[in-house]
């Protein structure tokens, strides 16, 4: 007798919604490249029922979206499009979850990760790279620094994210020279590691911007290599471009909506009803939530909560802003 295999159907059911959670930017055109790149998934997935809404700056707002997907759907499938854990993560969207879980109990509401420090990150900024050096007139690796830049927090997790992808493109390649800088926030920032590099001789450098979309941060990086330029006319400069189109972001989001189907858990969603996190939350607000649901318990981390909530996710802020929770042993960064 033949046996059949069961397969899962990869289809969604009709009553599930896909909620897309991107920052928002002050400049539109990055909002508008998120709002593409859902119209893009939206093809490439059209069995999937996508919706899209913003943190901050632009609508629909994220509080609102989910109420609505909740109210609408059976299942919310929230997946972050961000690049770095920090206080939008770990704080601020999973807050958000919880909100929507007391106020609609009828819904299952999920929480994906976010894009994370992974190989397929890997993967674009090597492929820019590659790009960057076939433009050069001497595509030397020996000769050729390597400065990987992004937005920058006080969260010394989402930082070294970004630190690790640096490692692993230094031990990938053939560079001897790689490189991290951030805008803001923290150290080091762009003009003194290109200083560094001059003085230890390299003769071009690359800048590989680490952000999903465009915005007043993406405009500025590109303000101070033509800056950099008039400084070092000795050194030949080539910067990459954000890169939230690439392949390799479509098919994370469709794997973190796979995973979340299949309930696969996820370790690297340390925020989402931890203790720590409630902790501060109730703190804040001086009371504590009753859960319509459980909580596996949460593996020991530390999440050095230290930040103003000024987020590395490859989407920028025109300021360094303090979202004033009250976040037990915190200690305010300056702007």
């Amino acid at each position: 007798m033949n046996t059949i295999l069961f397969t899962p159907s990869v289809t969604l059911q009709a009553d599930d919604t896909v909620l897309v959670v991107g920052h928002g930017s002050r400049e539109d055109s990055g909002n508008q490249e998120i709002r593409d790149f859902v119209a893009q998934w939206r093809v490439r997935r059209p069995e999937l029922r996508i919706e899209l809404c913003f943190i901050e700056f632009a609508p629909p707002e994220l509080n609102a979206a989910l109420l609505d997907a909740a109210r609408t759907s059976r299942r919310v499938l929230v997946v972050p499009l961000i690049l770095n854990a920090a206080g939008h993560v770990k704080m601020e969207i999973p807050e958000a979850v919880e909100q929507a879980r007391i106020a609609s109990p009828q819904a299952e509401i999920l929480l994906a990760p976010h894009l994370t420090a992974c190989d397929p990150i890997l993967a674009i900024l090597k492929r820019r790279l590659r790009k960057a050096m076939g433009a050069l007139d001497m595509p030397d690796p020996t000769t050729t620094g390597v400065v990987v830049l992004g937005r920058g927090s006080s969260d010394r997790g989402a930082n070294g994210e970004m630190a690790k992808m640096a490692r692993w493109l230094l031990e990938e390649g053939d560079h001897e020279l790689v490189d991290l800088a951030f805008t803001g926030i923290t150290w080091p920032r762009l003009e003194k590691v290109v200083q560094r590099h001059v003085l230890l001789g390299m003769r071009q450098v690359v800048v590989l911007p680490y952000y999903l979309y465009t915005g007043t941060l993406m405009q500025r990086i590109h303000r101070q290599v033509e800056h950099l330029r008039g400084q070092y006319p000795q050194v030949r400069f080539m910067c990459g471009e954000h890169f939230g189109f690439e392949k390799e972001i479509f098919e994370l989001m469709d794997a973190r909506v796979a995973d979340l189907r299949a309930g696969v858990p996820d370790s690297r969603l340390p925020c989402d009803g931890c203790a720590y996190r409630e902790l501060a939350h109730d703190m804040g607000h001086g009371h504590s939530h009753a859960h319509t649901h459980d909580h596996a318990p949460a593996p020991a981390h530390d999440h050095n909560h230290e930040h103003g909530h000024d987020h590395a996710h490859g989407h920028d802020h025109a300021h360094d802003h303090d979202h004033s929770h009250a976040h037990p042993r915190t200690e305010q960064q300056p702007a």
